[in-house]
């Protein structure tokens, strides 16, 4: 009988998922959890898959279509469908649903930490509130300068801000409260927490039964530019046997099984406190940076593909993979690049596209606007305008190439 696999909002990194599913075999069912397709984000193609169902305020009626077929899973493929997959696949009774009675901590993130905290790890403090004078009062009472405020529900960094004094703050929440998340939807709530001090790292994990394999650590590099804002440089893979990566891993493994994220991808950044690690926030995905071979040729494997396995194959997952961790077997990094060019993108810098590419421990470059399009100043992840992935045998390497990005970077797109 033929089996289906139904992936959630499919967007951005999503869409390295249909892949695995189909050459195993598997027949897909996209499903929006929108009316419509979110703009803000590379949306699926939707000509991998055998039918689209769109949610039109019924959410019984999309169920009742899904037991039309041999649903074998329901998968999240991007931030926004993580609480509707998880309310299909419970209403299917499948045995890789995370359920729904923790959907709302896999996305809100005050509601996140909490649970954190509550199964006794370190934590950010917090409060969240609609009314900006009652996070100032929070804020000057606890004595939380510097503090960090952001969008309860958004990702890669949009709206987040880091706040010095009385004036950050009124900044941001402004910023947050006035502006649509990167989903489309609004900023009702803003949430205000103590700032970590420490390295921030991503630890991305694939679970079956509560069972978790690592499939990569990396360090992140940011830089603090005006506003408040810390935006992304780059992120550098760490050796998955260092003290740092041990004490990483025990933690996120207890944070997963507060978050009740017992199936499926997770991307999770963590800052290394004095005190020990602490959450910044979980997304129930695929991590951002996905890019199947560059993972390949550094980790040995990838998210997506391992994500596939641990749905479709859970006794191979378990056996192979469970309670394991990824091979470092090259030095690989990720540069977001930053620009403070503005204008309308009429073109592009061929011999510096070619440059770059060119340069030995490079992997891939990803040009983010095209031609049409309005760039503006990097304030977060989404308002990068390069992607490079980097992997060589050398470090040095690595970093002789990061320094000609740097230099060339702006000199890519042609702006007017």
């Amino acid at each position: 009988m033929k089996q289906y696999v139904a992936l959630v909002d499919v967007y951005s990194s999503g869409n390295f998922l249909p892949q695995y599913f189909r050459d195993a075999g598997f027949s897909l069912i996209h499903v929006q959890s929108t009316p419509e397709l979110m703009p803000s984000m590379l949306g699926p193609n939707l000509s991998e898959f055998e039918h689209n169902l769109a949610f039109n305020d019924n959410a019984e009626e999309i169920v009742q279509r899904l037991r039309e077929f041999n649903v074998v899973a329901v998968i999240a493929g991007q931030e926004p469908g993580v609480p509707f997959a998880d309310y299909l696949s419970e209403q299917l009774q499948l045995s890789t649903s995370n359920g729904s009675a923790g959907s709302r901590a896999r996305r809100d993130k005050f509601e996140m930490i909490n649970k954190v905290a509550a199964a006794g790890l370190l934590t950010a403090r917090q409060i969240k509130s609609s009314d900006p004078q009652q996070l100032l009062a929070w804020v000057e009472a606890s004595h939380v300068f510097p503090c960090v405020i952001k969008p309860l529900s958004s990702a890669s960094t949009d709206g987040v801000s880091i706040c010095h004094n009385v004036e950050d703050v009124k900044r941001a929440c402004e910023e947050v409260i006035s502006n649509l998340d990167i989903f489309g939807l609004a900023n009702t709530e803003i949430l205000c927490q103590s700032y970590l001090k420490g390295p921030e790292y991503i630890v991305d994990t694939v679970s079956r039964d509560g069972q978790a394999y690592v499939c990569g650590i990396w360090r992140y590099v940011k830089r603090e530019i005006s506003g408040g804002k810390n935006i992304y440089d780059r992120d550098v893979l760490i050796a998955p046997d260092s003290a740092e990566a041990n004490v990483l891993v025990d933690y996120i493994v207890q944070a997963l099984k507060a978050l009740g994220i017992n199936n499926g991808p997770a991307h999770s950044e963590v800052i290394l406190t004095e005190a020990g690690p602490a959450l910044v926030e979980v997304g129930a995905r695929l991590n951002g940076n996905m890019e199947p071979r560059f993972h390949d040729i550094s980790l040995g494997g990838n998210q997506a593909q391992l994500t596939y396995l641990a749905y479709c194959d859970g006794e191979a997952f378990k056996a192979n993979y469970a309670g394991k961790r990824y091979q470092k077997l090259k030095e690989a990094c990720v540069i977001n690049t930053d620009t403070t060019l503005q204008g309308e993108v009429t073109g592009f810098n061929d011999s510096a596209i070619q440059l770059i590419e060119a340069l030995p421990s490079v992997h891939k470059l990803s040009v983010k606007y095209k031609a049409g399009k309005l760039m503006k100043k990097t304030v977060d992840l989404l308002s990068s305008p390069l992607r490079v992935f980097l992997v060589s045998e050398s470090q040095r390497s690595i970093d002789e190439d990061y320094e000609q990005i740097r230099q060339n970077k702006d000199h890519v797109y042609v702006i007017r």
